[in-house]
């Protein structure tokens, strides 16, 4: 069970958002370089945007439809970038289900090749008989793609010329590229944990493609994703206190078809402005520390606010 850095900090995974509807914001024709963007269309239904998906063979093919769609996006100026700031947290209504929408009891709404099928399946039965291991209990990454559906606080920091996404867990950050360069040449490339992230912004939509990934788990009892795994999302603020993700994964020997998701994220209270992302070391305190339990799985170390010693509280 996760457990979060105080009473405040404890309320942000309590948090219960209703889905908002997503709106599309382009800027009007002629406006000028430094305007405000304001103009709004409706965006995309979920059906529609899994038929996207379908209709694009790679991940690179759908950024680089949605490119041509944007008119070649183009770098913002200081005065157009839009307002991102504060502390935000995924919801806990969502779980720690990738896709929020998979329901309870539902093994996942990604559909999958029979041999990674077959895997999620022995994974869930093995759970059932408290043999579980997860990479992220040794404090390793999440890794993207799993980065969006992983707890605690998150902070947006968003340039002209880059854009970086903090979680608080592990401290885990992924800087999006929006300079126009392109990703790192194919002799350069290997595969890390949170990859390559290009983008470039539509109006105030920021528009991303990662790839060069790790290979690892979407969150516990959910299937794998492999080192072929690439994503493409769309990131925009939704109202003042929601900042909203379409994601797509093409990874062609787990999926059958791209998996889409919308991810959303709310801002944290915050109005002394005593919350802040820390610095997160697995050891540091009963709150990050993870135990092998003796069914051979992993768990955190339990933790209250009393002022018991660690040495005494939840032995393994």
């Amino acid at each position: 069970m996760l457990r979060t850095r105080g009473a405040a900090a404890a309320g942000v995974l309590l948090m219960l958002a209703a889905p908002l509807a997503a709106c599309r914001t382009t800027e009007a024709p002629g406006t000028p370089n430094s305007a405000p963007l304001t103009a709004v269309l409706p965006d995309r239904s979920k059906e529609e945007n899994i038929e996207l998906g379908r209709q694009h063979k790679t991940a690179w093919e759908l950024y680089q439809a949605l490119r041509k769609e944007a008119g070649g996006g183009r770098p913002l100026q200081w005065t157009q970038l839009p307002d991102w700031s504060g502390l935000y947290s995924r919801p806990a209504i969502a779980g720690f289900a990738f896709d929020p929408d998979q329901k309870p009891g539902e093994l996942t709404t990604a559909k999958l090749t029979p041999e990674y099928h077959a895997r999620l399946v022995k994974r869930v039965e093995d759970v059932k008989k408290g043999i579980e291991w997860d990479p992220i209990s040794a404090c390793a990454p999440p890794g993207h793609p799993r980065w969006l559906t992983e707890p605690f606080m998150r902070e947006f920091i968003v340039t002209p010329n880059q854009t970086w996404l903090i979680n608080e867990m592990v401290n885990d950050i992924r800087r999006i590229y929006t300079d126009g360069r392109d990703h790192v040449p194919e002799a350069d490339r290997y595969p890390t944990p949170n990859g390559d992230s290009i983008g470039f912004w539509d109006g105030p939509k920021l528009v991303i493609h990662t790839n060069q990934l790790s290979s690892g788990l979407y969150q516990r009892q959910h299937p794998d994703f492999t080192e072929q795994v690439e994503t493409v999302e769309i990131w925009w603020k939704a109202d003042d206190d929601t900042l909203t993700a379409d994601v797509w994964v093409y990874d062609p020997p787990v999926l059958v078809e791209p998996w889409y998701v919308k991810q959303t994220y709310k801002k944290v209270s915050n109005p002394d402005r005593t919350l802040r992302i820390n610095y997160w070391n697995c050891s540091e305190n009963p709150n990050n520390a993870v135990v092998q339990t003796k069914e051979g799985g992993t768990e955190f170390r339990g933790f209250t606010f009393d002022k018991t010693p660690d040495t005494q509280r939840d032995k393994p």
